[in-house]
């Protein structure tokens, strides 16, 4: 019998602890610690505790539960991508970041904290036009890994940025990530750039991030 297709869906509101766990994993990628376990290092909320809350915010970053889809097997959530216009979302990160912190009552010293400690990443980002369509935060989980649910997700996401007028989408990942890289290129996605920087390295032991990039 031929495997079930999945059902591509937006998320919802009561997607929140699923987006959690999968901004996690998408943030560690194959390794033990990710930005979130760095920015929350030491606190005593638990990083899920944070994400989920942080895609529930008032503030529609691009970690708002409404950024992302959900492929759907069996009826339960198995993978899910975000995609946004990149000057609609970018730029509310830190907004989002201080309502969570907010809510769980963290002083400006401990919000400033966490901020600094998550600076590193600026090391190696990307100069990235309002206009161009980003696909981030991608997670399978485990066990349905190597079903497609992935291509599925980005050729639907794809067509939203299409929808919105946007001419190019990108995605970046860890430098390293073959697997990743290959699957982009299978779908179009071509090699633009990377950076690399020391204090990246030193707070991740990965020496930075790379780019591709499509035509829509």
């Amino acid at each position: 019998m031929n495997e079930a297709s999945p059902v591509i869906r937006p998320a919802r509101r009561e997607d929140a602890d699923f987006l959690a766990r999968a901004l996690l994993s998408a943030t560690r990628d194959t390794h033990e610690k990710g930005w979130f376990d760095i920015v929350l290092a030491g606190k005593d909320r638990t990083p899920l505790d944070f994400l989920r809350r942080l895609t529930l915010t008032s503030t529609r970053s691009w970690w708002h539960y409404s950024r992302f889809l959900i492929a759907e097997m069996d009826g339960a959530p198995a993978a899910t991508l975000c995609g946004f216009r990149a000057g609609d979302a970018y730029p509310l990160t830190e907004q989002a970041l201080i309502e969570v912190a907010r809510g769980f009552g963290w002083s400006d010293s401990e919000r400033y904290e966490m901020w600094r400690r998550g600076m590193y990443i600026f090391t190696c980002t990307f100069d990235t036009s309002d206009d161009t369509w980003v696909i981030e935060n991608i997670t399978t989980v485990p066990e349905y890994r190597k079903r497609g649910l992935i291509r599925s997700l980005i050729e639907h996401s794809l067509a939203e940025g299409r929808l919105s007028g946007a001419r190019q989408a990108q995605i970046t990942f860890l430098i390293g990530n073959d697997a990743a890289e290959r699957a982009y290129a299978r779908i179009g996605f071509k090699f633009k750039d990377e950076r690399r920087h020391p204090d990246f390295e030193a707070a991740t032991g990965v020496p930075g991030l790379r780019r591709y990039v499509r035509n829509l």
